[in-house]
């Protein structure tokens, strides 16, 4: 596997500062929940043999700074240990659609009520190459916060409150490029403190930071 390393550039002038504007800029960019069916069809089609997921990306304000929840998955799971991510999981089929089983695993997860949450919209699906996912980015709003959370401790080990304005800061982002199989993918990181933010959480997140 060949890798390439280069620095990540946001422009400085990205509107982190008002939360008001912030939604109002992600409710009109994201893709609206009843396209996301459309939107799977799109992947699914050069990955017919692809599982289903969905997570979910809880915006809400601490401290008077729109912040983003991470999850940190137990080191106990057989894929993607202890690594960043966002709570979610694989759709079952109960789920009438993405954003359900989105806000079905946040609440078995980290126990976020489901009436906690305004979905904003959809960003374009991710497949993970190693667990063979694509899996469905749920962006969504908590006006009341995340309340009183309840952790299932054998898939969640911790919850991480990010600033949306620190993850922006171009200083802790970089990219390399990857050669596997072939094939040359864009894997992008976020150096959050002593965290770092990969793999398909790293793509959410630099997808949603490119709708600002």
């Amino acid at each position: 596997m060949k890798h390439k390393k280069s620095r990540i550039c946001y422009n400085k002038t990205m509107e982190v500062d008002t939360t008001a504007t912030i939604l109002r800029t992600l409710r009109e960019r994201l893709a609206p929940v009843e396209r996301a069916d459309v939107l799977i069809d799109t992947v699914e089609g050069e990955r017919p043999h692809a599982r289903k997921a969905a997570v979910l990306l809880p915006l809400f304000v601490q401290n008077g700074k729109l912040s983003l929840l991470f999850i940190r998955r137990a080191s106990t799971l057989r894929a993607h240990s202890g690594e960043m991510a966002f709570p979610g999981g694989s759709r079952d089929a109960t789920d009438a659609s993405p954003v359900m089983t989105a806000l079905r695993e946040a609440y078995e997860e980290i126990g976020l009520e489901t009436a906690r949450v305004e979905v904003l919209g959809l960003l374009p699906p991710v497949f993970t190459v190693v667990s063979n996912f694509i899996i469905t980015p749920v962006v969504a709003y908590l006006p009341w916060g995340p309340g009183e959370l309840r952790l299932q401790r054998s898939e969640v080990t911790e919850v991480i409150l990010a600033s949306l304005s620190e993850l922006a800061d171009p200083l802790i982002a970089r990219r390399e490029q990857w050669t596997r199989g072939g094939v040359t993918r864009t894997v992008y990181f976020y150096d959050y403190g002593s965290h770092c933010i990969w793999g398909a959480t790293g793509r959410m997140l630099n997808a949603l930071l490119g709708l600002l």
